[in-house]
């Protein structure tokens, strides 16, 4: 900071002297000013996020720009005053005859003996022989048992050679494999843990509570080695066929996020990530997710998963993707439009609420308007074949596209905002990713963003919430591979626990004498296939 200068100094100075002087002190307050504002919209933008909803949809932001002022806002003298009728509609049950029926009919029936009146107490009531028996009432409860627990007694046959060639010799009834040799653990309880922890992002300690409640002793430690032993047994060649079949599509999508591996870090706060990938978010029937750990993010890591993978990879603008695009020649990385409105929709959440005609015509505001104008385009769209997708975005979308990249080089150009706040932080990112921003226009089997990706490590996200990090590599890794078959699982309409009961029932009989397990041997078991039992598929009304 300079010396501050008395008045008699300032008296002594020449013209040009304090001319540089006043120049020195702009230059200051400009860069105060811009400091102040950038640090205004970062509280602001802290107590929406911690107060207000975490969406980037116009419409709900809209909302809370008329929280301050909503008669005005809503104030319309053109509407005119609705009938009482629409005021007080008549009521109208929503529920549909035989609705209950259609929900109960896949359950097994238990028939209650039925509710009897006694002859005696008819007799008393009516008169002796004064009554007729009419057509019985009947009606349905459902009835939950939320632990059963049954022992599996087996027996195995034993004969002993009591005379001829194999005198003495053992011969026993053929057993069928366990999952693990010497453990009391069968498909179901596996399933059933599997379901709790991957799925319904419940910790292994609350699971062990639960069964002590139920009279079970099975430590946390025991249900671990269970879960590593058979992710590292079973389900290494189950996620690597996944992978095989991901891998020969024309679209995948990818995302990251962070978890923390106690025995992989180097220090208490570093970083170790769970990476997802996905089929295409259009490719309905056979949805794919394959979930990774990794140590780091670096660019390699992504690079050694898509090294053999030809076509178009989407992703967030992490710049280890554009380098797997630099790399690979037949991989094409497009970027989510998502991310790139989320800095303009931040921008307006920050803004002074108090003046909502000025946040509208803002720069950040007019981004998202013109952002939501082809999303809105693009969304309808979704049910068609690639090819109408592709040419309706040709026609109705790209001109809006290459409209609105004009607008931000313009707005740029114009130094309409200021350099440091996030509607620049925005309009910067647009044009640093408008290569990998346009290709979702160039080919109908693109989506428009990366949200599919988002949605299926949400489950995982949700999960390290409750149980906060992994200790070791090794069990990270049995996660990333239990939750690839069970988000892949529920993308393809199966009933998880079901479906883990049923593969680990028949991915030990798969098993070679080593141990191992042919990859070409699975496909009935993938969770696409049609051979699938109906038990593990959910029923679709």
């Amino acid at each position: 900071m300079a010396n501050k200068r008395t008045l008699e100094e300032l008296n002594n100075c020449s013209r040009e002297e304090l001319i540089t002087i006043i120049l020195m002190m702009q230059g200051q307050l400009d860069a105060l000013n811009e400091n102040i504002e950038k640090l205004i919209e970062q509280v602001r933008l802290a107590n929406s996020f911690r107060f207000g909803k975490h969406t980037e949809k116009l419409s709900s932001i809209d909302g809370q720009l008329s929280f301050f002022d909503e008669a005005e806002a809503y104030f319309d003298a053109t509407v005119s005053e609705p009938e009482a009728g629409e005021i007080i509609p008549r009521r109208q049950s929503n529920k549909k005859k035989g609705q209950r029926e259609l929900d109960l009919k896949d359950f097994p029936i238990e028939v209650i003996p039925a509710h009897s009146v006694s002859e005696q107490e008819l007799d008393s009531f009516y008169g002796k022989g004064n009554w007729r028996r009419m057509p019985d009432e009947t009606y349905k409860r459902l009835r939950h048992e939320p632990e059963s627990w049954t022992v599996e007694l087996h027996t195995v046959e034993v004969y002993v050679g009591t005379d001829g060639n194999h005198q003495d010799e053992f011969t026993r009834g053929e057993r069928p494999k366990d999952l693990l040799r010497n453990s009391i653990v069968t498909p179901s309880l596996l399933a059933s843990i599997l379901n709790v922890k991957y799925v319904n992002s419940s910790a292994l300690h609350r699971i062990e509570q639960e069964f002590e409640r139920n009279g079970v002793n099975i430590s946390r430690q025991t249900m671990s080695n269970w879960i590593i032993k058979c992710a590292d047994k079973y389900f290494v060649s189950f996620v690597e066929r996944m992978k095989q079949e991901l891998l020969s599509l024309h679209v995948t999508q990818s995302d990251e996020t962070p978890t923390q591996v106690i025995s992989d870090s180097e220090h208490p706060n570093s970083k170790c990530y769970m990476w997802v990938h996905r089929s295409g978010e259009f490719y309905k029937e056979r949805p794919i997710v394959v979930y990774e750990y990794q140590k780091g993010r670096d660019h390699l890591k992504p690079l050694e998963f898509y090294k053999d993978y030809k076509g178009i990879l989407v992703t967030d603008s992490l710049e280890q993707y554009h380098l797997v695009e630099k790399k690979l020649p037949d991989v094409t990385n497009s970027n989510c439009w998502a991310h790139a409105r989320r800095f303009f929709a931040d921008a307006v959440k920050a803004a002074d609420k108090r003046d909502p005609q000025a946040v509208k015509q803002s720069v950040a505001y007019q981004a998202l308007q013109k952002i939501a104008e082809f999303y809105n385009a693009d969304t309808e769209l979704k049910e068609l074949t690639p090819a109408e997708r592709l040419q309706k975005r040709q026609e109705i979308i790209k001109p809006k596209v290459e409209e609105f990249f004009a607008w931000v080089k313009e707005q740029l150009d114009a130094n309409a905002v200021p350099p440091k706040g996030k509607t620049s932080q925005g309009l910067n990112y647009i044009i640093n990713q408008e290569k990998y921003l346009r290709v979702f226009m160039e080919d109908g089997e693109v989506p428009i963003d990366n949200s599919a990706s988002e949605r299926v490590i949400r489950t995982f996200c949700l999960g390290k919430k409750n149980w906060m990090f992994h200790n070791t590599a090794n069990g990270a890794s049995a996660s990333a591979m239990i939750y690839s078959i069970s988000e892949t699982a529920k993308l393809n309409n199966l009933r998880p626990y079901y479906y883990f009961k049923y593969i680990l029932t028949e991915l030990p009989k798969l098993c070679d004498k080593d141990g191992n397990i042919d990859p070409t041997k699975l496909d009935y078991l993938m969770p696409w296939s049609e051979s699938l039992p109906d038990e593990c598929k959910k029923q679709c009304r």
